[in-house]
Formats: structure tokens, sequence, C-alpha cells
């Protein structure tokens, strides 16, 4: 019995197909309207694309930091009390990353202190010094543009150690990290990395690295530098003792840029491959029945849904980011998903209706189906623009809102191809020359000649086209054998290993983007990181410790606080005890050595002007503003920060002890900005998942009117989230930005996965667990594969890119489509013939007295009718028509109408009698007293014996299609099941 003919229709459902079945009708009505009109629709909308450049926003503070990050905060309160003193330019006090190129050199031998390495290192100094560009007029060269300090260029020192002692240098007993030269230290931390060391003194050396900073008054005219160091460094250098990587602070943003020209010839691809795909799903070996055109331009219609959104989205301003270049591949595997669902619901019509009814039949049907698709989808992305993170804004969106047009174009231009192509259909004519050909083969002709000019076939007895195999392998072989009573206990030990190794993944997760990934794998920017990461990670960031309010500094009571506090960051195992950096402390020194009694608040003030004079770097430390302290800070060192964990709980640490401490501290590096990602990411990510999983359990319940299945498919997003977070662990992605967008998404994929199959289990009539389960695969397992392909081939071609985050969102789409698959055709249907109470038909044999009566009083009814030998009335059910039978089954004497079908068609027994193949046979369910119709047809014979011994020497037979009714697992009726007319 057909699907639709066994759902319930309730208050939710009923309305809507009924609006979507005079919808249909009116597409198929007029198919043309609603072909060309999304077309002209895509085309106005398209040209916003004449925007895209403008659009586009790839800076990636902005897109990929919180919006409202701590960091941010701080950053404006030091601007404001600290601000930078370009004559005295100091690194260490940039609130920003600052503007500057860089070369790491790295020697081909065990040291790089040796004479040779470092005549190439100075070669390659004196090259980046000798760099020019012109603008307008204007020649831009290194010495005009750099930073200073006391009016000079900001050198490197250890270029300035290597000319003092020249070919002295390998034998010189460099100390580490500091150095006295002449008569200051130096640190060379920064500098020298990679180094072996023996009582402090360095006994060899890797790696090198300079620094080039400039000064940040006119960014147009230090871009032009940096992109002219990009474009010759070290470009035509013959380098044999060293070797050379380089970035420049614009580096990470300009290959992050860059990353566009990757996507274009992937998503090339990707519509080839799902074209491809599409076409061999659809692909009938009938000339007529054929959907290869059908499958074209429902990826096509895909197509204009992106087109038509895109270009919306950059009317409105919406920016354009490059996570966003995701999304059409993703588009494209959720409109070819609905593609195949009005297929199958197409072809689940008949052949001999019109075709604007057949529409309308398909979209009765298909309706719930794509709408709850659309919906849980919609939503999942709209929840997701509650993230602080601009990117991911952006990105839900753009891909919320070519869902939507995936799905208008859905029911409207693919909708109104499926007519005009019934229409060819209903001539009989060729798919693909369009001329009409034979419905029989010609006597004579081959097999080619049938397979190549013969067509329009369809199943006589249902007047559909022919079911296709994949649907049967479900029925025939995979229901079957998943459930068994064996292979349900293996699936429940497959599930159990499923959950312990990803709850052990979710242990092993690491937060955040690294910043080296925004570049492409093959980028020089990633070459550099690396050697940094290699040679200069045992010496992290140089954080500033910020005393945000004033203070009284002169109070030995409120300094002994501040003492502790500063003790307190000293004791944190990231931090450097010895190098602190503290213009108190150096005032107290200064006071100590001219004895001034800086006890005082007099004497403290009037004496800080003074020593401020004379050590200008601590000057722009403290905020003396009106005789008054505003604010102070200090620096403290930190040490092996190499890791995003590391990163993280450097970040937390110092912001826990800031917060600990009596003064009111705030803790500050240009770095904190892109760090404060871990602080929001987790607690947003599962704020985004409950809420969207909250709503997702609404939806199933309107979808699926049993609270407890729904609390299965409830079960089921929790299941796939848990594992596709602790495999993504597993295969080394990090909970960043990228990963929590898929990760919301992953919870409408796992609604439309186990919905759709907890849904058919609830909504078909079979009479146990094993057969419902059975039943819904059979229904909706091909689809539902289908649908989880087409998605997979159309991210597939990410993972060939040479981008993170195109090979992340691969990664994560890939876990939740696969896990949602097996979610939905393995575990879920295994775990729901546990809980039979699912159904709301009751199970067999458990009728009440009531219903014990009805079905006694309603066996004796058909009995009597049958007794008199043939049927007076006539009983219509849906669109079949039982009619009276003229053909007396039982010559010599009245027979019992409640008879035994043994169905064995292979073994024919003398006392068979055949009864006229246009007499129908059905089975009266004996609960919900449904009629199941079995058309008859003249390949087979079915035994028939009486239940009494009254017919057991009358010749009685029936003839029917034995095998049809063995294919479909139909249980051998009892005497109250089973009736002939």
């Amino acid at each position: 019995m057909e699907q639709n003919e066994q759902k319930p229709r309730h208050c939710v459902e009923k309305p809507i197909s009924i609006c979507f079945q005079k919808f249909g009708r009116f597409v198929g009505t007029y198919p043309w309207w609603f072909f060309i009109s999304p077309l002209l629709i895509s085309a106005v909308l398209g040209s916003g694309f004449y925007f895209l450049e403008d659009r586009e926003a790839n800076d990636i503070e902005d897109q990929f930091t919180p919006v409202n990050g701590p960091a941010k905060l701080e950053r404006q309160f030091v601007q404001q009390n600290f601000p930078q003193n370009d004559s005295v330019f100091s690194n260490q006090r940039l609130y920003t990353d600052g503007v500057y190129a860089s070369f790491i050199a790295v020697s081909r031998s065990s040291n790089i202190l040796i004479d040779a390495a470092f005549q190439e290192i100075v070669t390659l100094h004196r090259k980046v010094k000798e760099l020019n560009v012109s603008m307008g007029h204007e020649v831009l060269t290194f010495e005009g543009l750099c930073a200073r300090r006391y009016k000079k260029c900001i050198p490197n020192k250890i270029l300035d150690i290597y000319k003092y002692y020249g070919n002295n240098l390998e034998t010189t007993e460099l100390t580490f990290p500091f150095f006295r030269f002449g008569f200051s230290y130096i640190f060379l931390g920064y500098s020298v990395g990679g180094v072996n060391i023996n009582s402090s003194v360095i006994k060899s050396a890797k790696a090198v690295r300079l620094f080039y900073f400039l000064k940040e008054d006119n960014r147009s005219r230090t871009d032009l530098w940096l992109n002219e160091f990009l474009k010759v460094f070290p470009s035509n250098l013959s380098l044999n003792f060293i070797k050379v990587t380089h970035s420049t602070s614009l580096s990470r943003q300009v290959e992050f840029e860059a990353n566009t020209k990757d996507v274009i010839p992937l998503f090339s691809i990707t519509y080839v491959i799902a074209i491809a795909f599409s076409i061999l799903s659809c692909l009938r070996f009938d000339c007529v029945r054929n959907k290869a055109w059908v499958a074209t331009f429902g990826v096509f219609s895909a197509g204009l849904a992106v087109l038509s959104s895109f270009g919306m989205m950059l009317h409105i301003g919406v920016p354009f980011v490059m996570t966003v270049a995701n999304s059409p591949f993703l588009i494209l595997g959720i409109g070819v998903d609905d593609m195949f669902i009005l297929i199958s619901c197409w072809q689940q019509t008949s052949v001999h209706d019109r075709v604007e009814t057949r529409l309308s039949n398909t979209y009765k049907e298909a309706a719930i189906s794509i709408t709850i698709t659309t919906l849980t989808d919609v939503l999942a992305f709209y929840i997701g623009l509650m993230t602080p993170f601009r990117s991911v804004r952006s990105f839900c969106l753009y891909t919320s809102t070519s869902i939507l047009f995936c799905y208008i174009y859905s029911i409207t231009f693919f909708g109104a191809f499926l007519v005009l192509n019934g229409r060819r259909e209903n001539s009989n004519k060729h798919w693909l020359t369009c001329k009409e050909v034979p419905e029989e083969c010609p006597v004579g002709q081959s097999k080619w000649y049938e397979l190549c000019c013969v067509g329009g076939a369809y199943d006589p007895h249902t007047g559909r086209e022919e079911v296709q195999p994949m649907n049967h392998f479900f029925k025939k072989y995979y229901g079957p054998f998943l459930t068994k009573s064996w292979t349900k206990v293996f699936v429940i030990v497959l599930y159990c290993i499923y959950l312990i190794i990803s709850i052990y993944g979710c242990f092993q997760i690491q937060e955040g983007i690294d910043l080296r990934n925004l570049a492409a794998d093959d980028s020089y920017v990633v070459k550099y990181y690396d050697n940094e990461k290699a040679y200069f990670s045992e010496y992290g960031p140089n954080i500033m410790v910020v005393i945000r309010r004033e203070f009284p500094y002169w109070d030995e009571k409120y300094m002994s606080d501040l003492e502790t506090c500063i003790e307190d960051f000293k004791n944190l195992s990231f931090i450097e005890k010895d190098i602190f950096t503290s213009w108190i402390k150096s005032y107290k020194h200064y006071g100590y050595h001219t004895k001034l009694n800086l006890s005082t608040e007099d004497v403290f003030k009037d004496n800080l002007g003074t020593f401020l004079r004379f050590y200008s770097d601590f000057k722009q430390d403290v905020n003396f503003t009106n005789n008054s302290i505003y604010a102070s800070r200090f620096f403290i060192q930190t040490v092996n920060i190499s890791t995003a964990l590391d990163e993280m709980n450097m970040l937390n640490n110092l912001r826990e002890t800031a917060q600990k401490c009596p003064v009111p501290l705030l803790v500050y590096h240009p770095a904190f900005i892109y760090h404060d990602q871990y602080a929001v990411i987790v607690s947003n990510t599962i704020q985004n998942i409950g809420v969207t999983t909250a709503v997702m359990l609404l939806i199933s319940l309107l979808l699926i009117p049993n609270p407890l299945c729904s609390l299965w498919v409830t079960f089921s997003i929790a299941s796939v989230i848990v594992g596709v977070t602790g495999f993504m662990a597993l295969w080394d992605v990090n909970l960043d930005t990228i990963s929590m967008i898929i990760l919301v998404v992953c919870i409408g994929f796992s609604v439309d996965f186990s919905a759709h199959i907890s849904y058919a289990f609830v909504s078909n009539k079979k009479p146990s667990a094993n057969e419902k389960a059975v039943e819904a695969l059979f229904s909706l397992g091909y689809p539902i594969l289908q649908g989880a392909v087409s998605t997979i081939l159309g991210v597939v071609v990410l993972s060939a890119s040479k981008n993170y985050i195109f090979r992340t969102f691969f990664k994560i789409m890939f876990l939740v489509i696969f896990f949602g698959l097996f979610h939905g055709l393995t575990f879920i249907p295994v775990f729901l013939t546990f809980f039979d109470m699912c159904s709301g038909t009751p199970a067999k044999n458990k009728s009440g007295p009531e219903e014990q009566d009805m079905k006694n009083r309603h066996t004796n009814n058909i009995q009597s009718k049958a007794k008199d030998g043939e049927l007076k009335v006539w009983e219509i059910y849906d669109n079949h028509t039982f009619q009276p039978d003229n053909h007396r089954t039982c010559q010599s004497q009245p027979c019992s109408a409640i008879w035994m079908i043994t169905g064995n068609n292979h073994h024919v027994q003398d006392n068979q009698m055949c009864m006229a193949s246009t007499i129908p046979m059905f089975r009266v369910d004996s609960q919900t007293y449904e009629v199941h119709m079995y058309t008859p047809s003249d390949d087979g014979m079915l035994r028939v014996t009486c239940p009494s011994k009254q017919c057991s020497e009358v010749q009685n037979c029936l003839l029917g299609n034995s095998n049809h009714i063995q294919e479909s697992n139909v249980p051998t009726p009892n005497g109250s099941d089973l009736s002939i007319l």
C-alpha cells in the first residue's frame, strides 16, 4: 500500500499539504510563467555582483575576533592613556601589531653565528635598506619611512654586535637572553633563535631574525613600500649558508584575501560533479522516462538560488567575507537533495493523470519534507547570527537566504520544469530528440533499438513509473538484515564504541584559530610562521599590566598590595621572573640615589616630571596630567607560548590574576585581540547549540506527533554533535569560528536524517516494530542516501583546497553527513524497534474486548456476504474499485469466505482451480480494518484452503501474483484477516 495512504494528517501537516496541492496545480497550469520568472529575477538580483569588490570585508581583526571583545576595550584604554611617541619608538609599547617587514635566516649548518652566514645576512639587510618605490613624483625609501628613536632608524642590535666583533663573533661569549654591549644590555630573545646555551653563554644558534619597523602615520605610503618588499625579497639571491623566510605586517591580510582565487576553480568542478551525480541518479533505461534534463535543471535551480541570494545581499550591502565562499558548495548539496525528494514524489503519481494533477499530488506529498528541511536549516543559520564573530554572521546570513531562495526556486522553477518534462513524457517523446517513439518494440528490432528508440514504460498495476532497484534493496536485503537480533546486538556494540571514541575526542579538542591557517599552505607566510614557532617560541609576548585608575604610589600600604600582585604575576608558570620592566621600580631607584623621600605625595609628584624627562621610555608608561597620575603600566615577559592551548591558558590566568588583585588592573597585548576568541568560543558554541536544539525539538514535535519519538530525534541531534566534535578533534580540527558554524549547521542536518525516518516509522501501519523499520527504510532510505551523497559531493572538492578554512569546512561537513546518515539508516531504525510504543497503532493480538467484538462482527459480516456466492455491492477504497464477482469459486457447495493464502506458485497441485484475473486480492487489518490491496496477475498461482473441514474436498484456487506478496514480506493472514470478494 502506498506511503501517502498511511500518513496521518494532523492539524499542522494537513493545511500545509492542501495549500501546496493547490499551488502545485496552479504551477502545473501555468508552467512557463514559473519557469521564466525565476530566470528574470535571478538576472536582476545577480547584478548585485557588480558591488562584490566594494562589499568584500576580509579584515582579519574585524571578521575573526569577537565584536565586543575585552581586549578591544583594553586597547582603547591603552591608546587613550599612553599615546605613542613617534620620536622615541618602542615596539614593546605598541598597542597595535605595528608596521614592519621581517625575515628569518636559518643556517644550513648547525650554527648561524659564523662569519660566512652573517655576510649573507648583511647582504640581505643592505638590500632591504636600498628598497625604494615611486609614489607619483616622490620616491619612498626605507630611510624616509622607518620608525625612529632619537632621529635614527630602529637598528637590529644583533647586526651592531656582528659589526663590532666581525670575524671574532663565533668565539665571542654571547650571553643569553641579555648581552651586555657597551653601557647597555641587549635582549637577544627575539633576535637569536634555536640557541644551545651553557651557563647562559650561547654555544650555537640556528636562526637570526631581523625587523624593519616603519612609522604608522601614513599607511598608504608604508603599504607601498611593504608590497615592494614582498615583490623583490629575497629574489635573485644566491645563498649558500642560510635559508630565508620573510613576512610583513600586511602579509597575513594579503594572503588571506588571495584565498578567493582558490575557490573559483573548485566551485566549477563541484558543479560538474553535482550534475554528473544527479544525472547518474536519475538515469533511466527508458528513452522517454529518462530524467537527465530534470537532474540538470535541478542543479541549475540551486545555482540560480546562489546567484539571486548573493546578488540580493550585495545589493543590500551585507559584507562579503571569505567564509561566505563556502556557502555555494553547501547550497548545491541542499538544492540537489530537494530535487531528489520532488522527483521521488513525482514518480509516485499516476502517469495517466494530467501533468497539473501530477504536480499537485507531488507537492501535496513533498511539501512537508522539503519545508521541514528548509525550516530546520534556515533556523539553524539564523540562530548563528547571535555569535559575536562578524565572519560567522555574514556566512549565516548569506547561507540562510540562499536556502530560502533554493526552496522557492524548487517549488517554482524546478516544479515548472517537471511539468514541461511531463508533457513531453505524455506525448511519449524521446528525452534527447523530442521525437515521438513507440511504446512497444517492433518485431525484429534489436535490443539496442529497444533501449534507444522505445520508451514510455510504466507499472501497469499501479499506473506509476517503475520502482527503482535501490528501493527494493532497502526492503528485501538491508531492512531485514538490520532487524535481525544478532545485527541489533552488533549495532548496539558499534554505537557504544562510537560514543566512547567521540567522548574521548571531545576532551582532546583545542580551541581557537591559528592565524597562520588563514594563509594558503604554500604561502611564504606559513613558512615564516613555521620558522618563528620552531626557533623563536621560547620568549612570547611582552605583556603590559596597566593600573587603570589613580593610585597612591607613595603610600607604602597600597604599594605593598601592588607588590603582592606583581609577585602573583611573576609566580605564574609562563612568566620569566627576571625580565620585568617597571617605571615605579626605576623611579624608586632614582629617588634612592638622589636621596628623595618618595613616600610623601608632594615629593613624589614634584620630582616625577624630572625623572620622566631623563628616562623618555618611561614617559610613555605614565599618564601624568595636571599633577595627577591617571594610569600607569609595567611589563612582564612570557615564555614558552607556542600552542593555542598555551595562549588560552596565558590569557585566562593573566586576567584572573589581575581580577584578584585589590589594585584595579588590566592586562593587554595586541595579540590579545585574537586570543579573545578563546574566552567566548566555547560558551557561544554551547549557547548556539542549546538554542538550536530546543528549536529543532519543537519542530520535530510538530513533524512527529509523538513526544517519545521526538525525544529520539533530540537524542540523535545530541549524538551527532558529540560524534562530530570528538572526531573533528581527532582529525586535527580546532574549535574555532569555522567549526563553530558547521556545528550549528549539523543540528539541521541531524534533524533532516532522523526526523524523516522517525516520522516514517510512526506513520506506517505495519503490525510489528521490525516491519515498521523495514517499511521506513523502504520509503526513505534511498532518498536520504541520495541527499547525503549529493551534499558530500558538493563539498568534497574543498578537500583539495590549499586553504585551512575550506578544508575544515569539508572535514566537518563530511563528519556531519556521514554520522547523520549512519544514525538515520542504522542507529535510529534499530533503536526504534526497541520502543514500539512510538507507534500510534496497538500491537498485534493486543486488542481489548470492544475491539475484539468489533472484529468478530466485521468478520461475520464478510462471511455472511460471501456465503451468497457473489457480492452485490461495490466496495471503493481510494482509487481501487472492488467489483462484484460473477465467478463461482466453489462449484459443488458454498465455502467460507475466510481463506488462508499459502502463496506458493512453484508447486501447483491438482486440486487447484484458477479464478478470473479480474478478482482482486486484499487483506483486512484485524486492528485498523484497513484494506491492503494486492493486484493479481496471470503469472502465478496462490493456493487457497478453507479453514474448516467442510471445504476440504472442494477444489479452490486463486489466481494471483504470489511473488508480489512474498517480496513485500506480507505475513500469512489468519482467518479474520483475509476476504475474497
